[in-house]
């Protein structure tokens, strides 16, 4: 559905050429719902602004649906859908019930479908209450549920959100998360995320791009990328009696009174720490923790980590 190849953009700055995306290669399936995350400034505005029409690559070529997006952008318009979380697409001064009206009729959508359209987005977004307040008047997490509505509305093959839960409440996060991982599964529409909001990450993606300095550092799945470029799984114990812990294959790397947390570097295997730790102290408790993604992601951004795992 989308592919990128050489996909590179340079900019004129007062210090010479600024180079905003180098090179980059992918190639996303139909269907993926697929996570573009990177550091402010690492290139993830500038491709999405390439895959949409808005920018001219320098060089290269990117490709949506098998058009090219600066060429045929009227076209690609029709099939693809876009949401910013911090711009709206929707007519401040209007009902939202007139946007959505309005945007039926931008997109020539016959009056019938775009009822019925209409109506299922209206029950799975909650919308019912919200269609005859005019937009200004609408909370972020209503306005945003409003986006999402107006964008797919056209049954777009491709969905692009750039920040779509940001400022919302955990409440309204929920909400439009779940939307997005049905409409994905149900209508098999292709998703391309961008965000600094790693819960969407982890929830809705079962594929994640990291991008760095203008380049793809990562492209595999968020399992993939806790087992190859994580610290290792920890396992959290609780002693039936006060006293520290010294287990080969393990770092405590905390405690506090007879709870103690040890980190199992990856070339340990955790049954056979914890074996070690069973045999060794009388248990009380004893949990397994997964690297987190977050802390991942950062000691990506820190150290400069390549796509080749290093």
């Amino acid at each position: 559905m989308i592919a990128a190849r050489k996909l590179t953009k340079r900019f004129r700055a007062r210090r010479g050429e600024v180079t905003a995306v180098d090179g980059v290669d992918f190639d996303i399936g139909t269907g993926e719902f697929v996570g573009y995350v990177g550091p402010n400034g690492a290139g993830k505005s500038t491709t999405i602004k390439m895959m949409c029409g808005v920018l001219v690559p320098t060089s290269g070529d990117v490709r949506v649906d098998g058009l090219d997006p600066s060429t045929d952008r009227r076209r690609l318009t029709s099939r693809m859908g876009v949401v910013f979380g911090q711009r709206s697409s929707l007519w401040w001064d209007l009902p939202l019930r007139d946007s959505f009206d309005l945007v039926g009729r931008l997109y020539r959508m016959p009056r019938g479908e775009l009822a019925r359209r209409l109506d299922d987005l209206t029950g799975l977004l909650d919308l019912g209450p919200l269609l005859d307040v005019p937009v200004r008047a609408l909370s972020l997490g209503q306005r945003m549920r409003g986006e999402l509505a107006a964008a797919i509305l056209p049954r777009p093959v491709v969905l692009v959100l750039d920040e779509p839960t940001i400022g919302l409440d955990v409440e309204a996060k929920a909400a439009v998360r779940t939307f997005l991982a049905e409409m994905n599964r149900a209508e098999g529409t292709t998703v391309v995320l961008t965000t600094h909001d790693l819960g969407d990450i982890v929830q809705l993606c079962r594929r994640i791009l990291i991008i760095d300095k203008g380049r793809v550092i990562y492209d595999g799945t968020v399992d993939g990328l806790k087992e190859r470029l994580g610290v290792g799984r920890a396992v959290v114990v609780d002693l039936l009696a006060d006293g520290g812990v010294d287990v080969d294959g393990a770092t405590v790397v905390r405690s506090e009174g007879r709870r103690h947390w040890l980190q199992v570097p990856r070339d340990q295997r955790v049954p056979d720490v914890v074996g070690r730790l069973l045999d060794a102290y009388e248990v009380e408790d004893l949990t397994v923790e997964e690297p987190d993604i977050e802390d991942v992601i950062r000691r990506i951004y820190r150290e400069g980590a390549v796509a080749d795992g290093r």
